[in-house]
């Protein structure tokens, strides 16, 4: 990403100085993710702390001086130039989180239901098993294994319909926390579900009233 500074209009940072150059100098990201000040060949000059530089590299900290007495706020600087990369990326864990957490919580919870059905049903047949070793001709064995013939199934599709009733409560408390946290880090927008990378190739917000930059690109 270059931020460019200057008179002219068509720089990221327009400078109303007489003594500052129409293109005078432009910040860039380096490999480290830190800034770097260039000198575009100005009339006047770019100093840092004091010593006219052609390249250097510049934190928030330093003294920055385009031509004869424009002193350059390098913080400032930045949010003049709609920069929340930083921020921007940070968002990639949000959306890789949500998306982890949601296919968790449908999967778990289809685990449960199919379990919560399927049991009751081979209860009968436990039972049975148990009777044959028990005695054939109880009667009261074989009232017990009727009624829970009929019931384990209907208790089974009462808690299985139960289990899934918790889904959609599960899906909304995760999609109302991620719609607090997906979102541009300077308006404050909701991006939607739209994947991460998706959204970094937009580069910025798309907001008119923001167009954050997104990227260093």
């Amino acid at each position: 990403m270059r931020i460019k500074i200057g008179k002219a209009p068509d720089n990221d940072i327009v400078v109303d100085d007489a003594h500052v150059s129409r293109h005078h100098a432009q910040l860039s990201r380096n490999e480290e993710g830190g800034w770097v000040l260039e000198d575009l060949d100005s009339t006047n000059g770019t100093f840092v702390n004091g010593d006219q530089i052609v390249r250097k590299p510049v934190v928030t900290t330093d003294d920055i001086q385009l031509g004869d007495r424009y002193h350059l706020n390098l913080a400032e600087a930045l949010r003049q130039a709609n920069d929340y990369s930083d921020e921007f990326d940070a968002l990639k864990g949000v959306y890789d989180n949500y998306i982890k957490e949601k296919v968790q919580i449908q999967a778990n919870n289809q685990f449960k239901i199919r379990l919560l059905q399927s049991l009751p049903f081979a209860i009968p047949g436990v039972i049975g098993i148990l009777i044959g070793f028990m005695g054939k001709g109880s009667p009261t064995l074989f009232a017990v294994s009727l009624l829970i013939a009929i019931c384990a199934p209907t208790v089974g599709v009462f808690l299985g319909a139960r289990q899934s009733a918790k889904i959609p409560q599960q899906l909304q408390e995760l999609t109302n926390r991620f719609k607090t946290e997906y979102v541009c880090p300077k308006c404050g927008t909701f991006l939607g579900e739209i994947p991460w990378e998706s959204l970094r190739k937009r580069k910025r917000c798309p907001v008119s009233s923001c167009q954050a930059r997104w990227t260093r690109d």
